[in-house]
């Protein structure tokens, strides 16, 4: 449960989807984008030329793009958040989205790298960023996703990833900034699954402080009794996994029980635990 290496997210992580560079959305801006502190010359200057912020910005190392990937696979909605930009870099940036999302799963470390390629081409754009920090988070690269991810909200002021952000905090050690963030007004806005996912990483650092009643006071809920949302088998083993933590075995083993009621797919071992 608290392992952080698993092929599988343990209970106290947030689940997300497979696809947020470290700094604001003007961090692009170069001193020959800013106005000219002097007066104008007797001459005009060059016109303008309509050049991608990106081929102003120094290479980085690009993980090779698989022909049959065209970037047209990306959901309709996703390329349409990258109309802003160029067509020919809105190519490059949707196939390494897509890329992304290939090998989520698979090879993880490879994902991580298209993310990086995709925000170094968009990183104005908050969806770019955070598949880039989910991307991060999945790879184990707490920091890196951290920064993806506020950078994503600064531009949109999106909180759905707030959850994530939380559990980065966790894994660079931080249970108490990732209770600061479980405990903010922003959580207010998030949707049930989020809400929920909050609190899973709100427990998992009470654990981390060594308070393990605290944890489960705190998945202690009245969204335990669902029986038909896509979160409740989280909840469910993650409340068991805090009670068995606790010392408190029997609870914990009816809990799995439960938990296993509702996990048809086998996502956890919580048959084997009950």
């Amino acid at each position: 449960m608290e392992e952080r290496r698993n092929s599988r997210p343990p209970s106290d992580r947030p689940s997300k989807p497979g696809a947020k560079k470290p700094s604001g959305p003007n961090s692009q801006r170069r001193r020959e984008d800013l106005p000219a502190r002097g007066g104008s010359t007797s001459r005009p200057g060059p016109a303008p030329m309509d050049r991608d912020q990106s081929r102003l910005r120094p290479r980085i190392f690009e993980p090779d793009i698989p022909e049959e990937i065209t970037g047209e696979e990306l959901d309709k909605s996703l390329r349409a958040e990258l109309l802003s930009l160029s067509p020919e870099n809105a190519k490059v940036v949707s196939r390494h989205l897509e890329c992304l999302a290939l090998y989520a799963d698979s090879d993880p470390l490879l994902a991580h790298k298209h993310g990086v390629a995709a925000a170094h081409h968009a990183g104005r754009l908050a969806v770019v960023r955070e598949s880039a920090g989910y991307a991060a988070y999945r790879a184990g690269f707490y920091e890196i996703a951290l920064k993806e991810l506020r950078a994503a909200h600064r531009i949109s002021g999106d909180v759905s990833m707030w959850p994530v952000m939380a559990d980065c905090e966790r894994g660079l050690g931080n249970p108490l900034k990732a209770l600061a963030l479980a405990g903010s007004s922003e959580v207010k806005r998030l949707a049930k699954p989020e809400e929920i996912e909050m609190r899973i990483v709100a427990a998992g650092a009470r654990r981390d402080l060594g308070e393990l009643d605290a944890a489960v006071v705190t998945l202690t809920c009245k969204e335990l009794s669902n029986e038909s949302e896509g979160w409740a088998v989280r909840l469910r083993y993650a409340y068991a996994d805090s009670l068995y933590a606790a010392g408190r075995t029997k609870e914990a083993r009816d809990w799995f029980a439960k938990c296993a009621q509702l996990d048809s797919e086998e996502s956890t071992d919580a048959n084997e635990r009950s």
